[in-house]
């Protein structure tokens, strides 16, 4: 018979489930990096307070009040925004029950939903939280269909509700792998996409096309009415359409995506050879999450892969995201700022400004994914979402000392972490006797 607890332990539980409070924090003597695009602020201060940024620039027009944490000229900067990410929807890549980013049996496509698998205590996420990533759009990989579902965008202070939106965008992969997956070729991935598009769109009732409320068999459509419904919003332009693409042909072929369905709200990822056709992303206004560290070609459709890709982009005018080559391993995306603003010394190159290449990996991806102004900057009225540095951010060594999301201070523990302290000054007296050989 298991024994009751007793009231000051039921208190204690109940203090450890409860959620954290937002500090007041006023942080000094800092290099403040607002992550809008603009060069470091010297000697500045950053004001959170009820859990959101009132204020960031010169010390002289600080308010006062709060906690103060003395930088000691640290660079202090907005958390680091991911994106397009699996943060919370695997633990063991190789252990198949604790990997939810792939669903290649499901009969489900785009009604997918991310946000339903997040685990919050993920390692993945307390070890990206311990890198400076403070938020994510996550979503999973698509396997059985060109469809990979809806994802979500979460944060990453391993509280029980770390999904700040769910069904936030709509990802189709329009790639070599898309056409693998549609039957073996590009034309059949795009007859795919637009006869489930015409689906989604019968089901509003939109002028030539029949209005239905109930989709059969005798209809002849390719998905079921919950994986229609769940593009009704992407036809209507109320969720981003997140299309996976990487040659020039292809990504000009998802640009006139927009030519048969106007409301397409669209965003490229990839996009290895964007460069080549950034004048027509431009004049789309289509932002790319493009990979900034790629500059050789993987497969055929990347042939005209080139470091330059996400820097000749800005340039041309297209709003820029930086990527990761591992959706599951994005803790590096400033190492892959950094690479981008070293670019600039090569000749004819195109890398990027620093306050260009940080912004890149915070307030851009924030702005795509639908949270512009409230995270990946610090402004007033953005989450507090901080983090203080060991030295400059994108720099390959750089780690975060102290990281506030929400305007809570955050555990960097880790299950590396721990491996790390364990391991470091091991007592080799107390290793167990080898075998005499």
């Amino acid at each position: 018979m298991k024994k009751l607890l007793s009231l000051g332990a039921v208190s204690a539980l109940a203090l450890a489930a409860a959620p954290a409070l937002a500090q007041d924090v006023t942080i000094t003597n800092a290099r403040v990096v607002i992550g809008d695009g603009s060069e470091p602020i010297e000697g500045g201060t950053v004001v959170v307070q009820g859990g959101k940024v009132v204020y960031a620039g010169p010390a002289s027009g600080a308010p006062a009040g709060g906690t103060s944490v003395d930088a000691k000229g640290a660079y202090v900067t907005p958390g680091i925004f991911a994106t397009v990410t699996s943060l919370g929807l695997s633990d063991v890549s190789a252990v198949s029950e604790t990997e939810d980013s792939r669903a290649a049996a499901t009969p489900f496509s785009a009604s997918l939903d991310a946000a339903t698998g997040i685990n919050p205590v993920s390692q993945h996420i307390l070890v990206h939280r311990a890198a400076g990533v403070t938020r994510a759009a996550t979503a999973l990989s698509p396997t059985g269909s060109i469809f990979s579902g809806q994802g979500a965008i979460i944060d990453l202070d391993g509280d029980a509700s770390p999904v700040v939106q769910a069904r936030a965008f709509q990802m189709v992969d329009l790639s070599e792998n898309g056409a693998r997956l549609a039957g073996g070729s590009r034309p059949a991935a795009h007859a795919l996409l637009r006869a489930s598009l015409r689906e989604a769109q019968a089901l509003t009732g939109k002028p030539g096309l029949p209005q239905t409320t109930e989709i059969t068999k005798d209809d002849e459509v390719l998905l079921s009415r919950f994986d229609a419904e769940a593009l009704v919003p992407v036809v209507t332009g109320k969720q981003k359409l997140y299309v996976k693409v990487e040659r020039a042909s292809d990504i000009r072929a998802a640009l006139a995506l927009k030519d048969e369905f106007a409301a397409l709200d669209l965003v490229l990822v990839g996009a290895s050879e964007g460069w080549l056709v950034a004048g027509e992303i431009a004049a789309a206004k289509v932002p790319v999450i493009a990979n900034g560290l790629n500059d050789l070609p993987d497969t055929f459709e990347e042939l005209g892969a080139t470091q330059s890709n996400a820097g000749r982009l800005a340039r041309a005018g297209v709003k820029v995201a930086i990527n990761a080559s591992s959706l599951q391993n994005p803790r590096r995306l400033q190492q892959a700022a950094g690479n981008l603003v070293a670019l600039n010394r090569l000749p004819g190159a195109a890398g990027m400004s620093w306050g260009q290449a940080f912004a890149a990996i915070s307030s851009v991806p924030a702005d795509i994914s639908g949270m512009g102004g409230k995270a990946g900057v610090l402004k007033p009225g953005a989450l507090g979402d901080v983090v203080i540095w060991t030295e400059d951010p994108l720099e390959a060594g750089a780690v975060p000392r102290e990281v506030f999301i929400g305007g809570i201070k955050q555990d960097l523990t880790n299950h590396q972490t721990r491996l790390r302290d364990r391991y470091r000054d091991l007592d080799e007296s107390q290793r167990p006797e080898a075998y005499d050989w």
